[in-house]
């Protein structure tokens, strides 16, 4: 009986001893006893995860959780889908921080052991992933966050993954920028710096899901759109892009920085991007940055400044090298849109027809080059000695506003009001009839309009 008693006290010691937690051996599911828990256990809240069952599979998972680190890659990414649903399913708020709690330390355990998960799954999870998770449920679920906490959440994902990140962390970015802002003045010239990376990045993102062949393609499209309209809504809602504002922490830092080409062009790319291009700040960096390295934005910000002191042949001559610096026929359309706009409220009309046309010719899309060159034929001279032939010059005027509209849906109200405008200045049908001309009938616009057009 003794003997018998001896061997039964060393066959328990042994399955104790045996029995070992992953987390305590660093095995994936622990040993003996341990590991037949842990393996059920995973069964166990897999299977109630598959019918919702939250409040049962919490229970089951958070023993893997806690016992088994190592087990899964799925311990983590079922345990946030566990937690999150646990939050949204109560309105208790002490309640709601233990779980979102859980849910921050959900995300700081996989990170801890990211390294020895990612053996276990054929794509390897990025770390700046994981944590870009952890700031977007940071943000979503735990009640009273931090908004400084946040911030500085996701500027490391941000700085990590760049153009890589999903494209709600942009937005979220930018969100809790301008809320930082909100509550700290002195965020503001970080806030617009975060502003042109955000805009940058979500810019990349969308051409490279435009380029995908995922079959979620229009679905991702779609939702990166709406997330680049909210990082520009929450930008020019937070008030910080008033010019004035932006030329008071500007302009006392740009002598400093004269010889700072990255200062330089970042001001100039802050600027020109909010339109601030009247600022003095705007003139000066400018003037420095394109002594230095001249680019198309550079070039601009000094066509600007001499257009300000009333010499306009500098300013063109400006606009010109703008348009040969700039590398995108967008560009290119821009700057001579801009350097038309100038001559033809300088009455050089020909110049300024040239300007529009070649803009025109770079991108035909855009509703307002379209009213620019409406309005220089309004204003061209006479052509024809007759003023009824004369006034036809208005048929052409009027086929510029109606293509303005059917291209770009935007300008569509103006050009409007420009229509009814010009169609009173048409000769009467009666007064073309004596001269041989007649409705429906084409007739050549002569002089600087040189265009065809169909008498109405």
């Amino acid at each position: 009986m003794r003997i018998k008693a001896f061997i039964a006290i060393i066959a328990l010691t042994s399955s104790v001893a045996m029995a070992q937690k992953g987390v305590e051996d660093g095995s994936r599911f622990g040993h003996g006893k341990d590991s037949v828990d842990c393996l059920n256990n995973i069964s166990l809240y897999q299977e109630y995860l598959k019918t919702k069952n939250y409040t049962d599979a919490y229970t089951y998972w958070q023993k893997v959780f806690t016992d088994a680190p190592y087990a899964q890659m799925g311990t983590y990414t079922n345990g946030a889908k566990i937690l999150k649903s646990l939050i949204a399913g109560t309105k208790d708020m002490a309640e709601r921080k233990k779980y979102a709690d859980e849910l921050m330390a959900v995300y700081d355990q996989q990170l801890k052991h990211l390294d020895k998960l990612n053996l276990l799954i054929r794509s390897p999870y990025k770390d700046y992933k994981v944590k870009g998770s952890k700031a977007h449920d940071y943000i979503t679920y735990y009640p009273g966050k931090d908004v400084d906490l946040a911030y500085d959440m996701l500027s490391e994902v941000i700085a990590l993954g760049k153009t890589n990140n999903d494209y709600y962390i942009i937005g979220d970015f930018m969100n809790i920028s301008t809320q930082k802002f909100k509550k700290d003045d002195t965020h503001r010239e970080q806030l617009i710096q975060d502003y042109l990376t955000a805009s940058e990045y979500i810019n990349v993102i969308a051409e490279n899901t435009q380029k995908s062949n995922s079959k979620q393609k229009e679905a991702l499209l779609k939702a990166v759109a709406t997330t680049k309209e909210n990082v520009d809504a929450y930008f020019i809602n937070s008030g910080a892009a008033e010019c004035d504002q932006l030329n008071a922490i500007y302009a006392p830092k740009i002598e400093e920085n004269k010889d700072n080409l990255e200062y330089l062009k970042k001001v100039v790319s802050i600027m020109g991007m909010l339109s601030c291009t009247e600022s003095d700040a705007y003139y000066t960096a400018s003037e420095y940055a394109h002594n230095i390295a001249p680019t198309a934005e550079t070039a601009a910000g000094c066509a600007y400044r001499y257009f300000k002191r009333g010499e306009v042949d500098k300013s063109i001559e400006f606009f010109d090298q703008a348009i040969e610096l700039d590398t995108t026929s967008l560009g290119k359309a821009e700057y001579s849109y801009k350097a038309a706009v100038i001559l033809n409220a300088n009455k050089q009309l020909a110049k300024a027809k040239t300007y529009t046309t070649r803009a025109i010719s770079l991108n035909n899309q855009k509703g307002a080059y379209y009213i620019l060159l409406a309005n220089i034929y309004a204003a061209a001279p006479r052509w024809n000695d007759d003023p009824h032939l004369n006034s036809c010059k208005y048929f052409v005027v009027l086929d510029k506003l109606y293509q303005a509209k059917r291209v770009d849906e935007s300008v569509a109200e103006e050009a409007n009001k420009m229509i009814a405008a010009y169609s009173t200045h048409t000769p009467a049908e009666s007064d073309l009839f004596f001269l041989g001309k007649k409705k429906g009938e084409s007739i050549h616009v002569g002089g600087l309009i040189n265009e065809t057009t169909t008498i109405r």
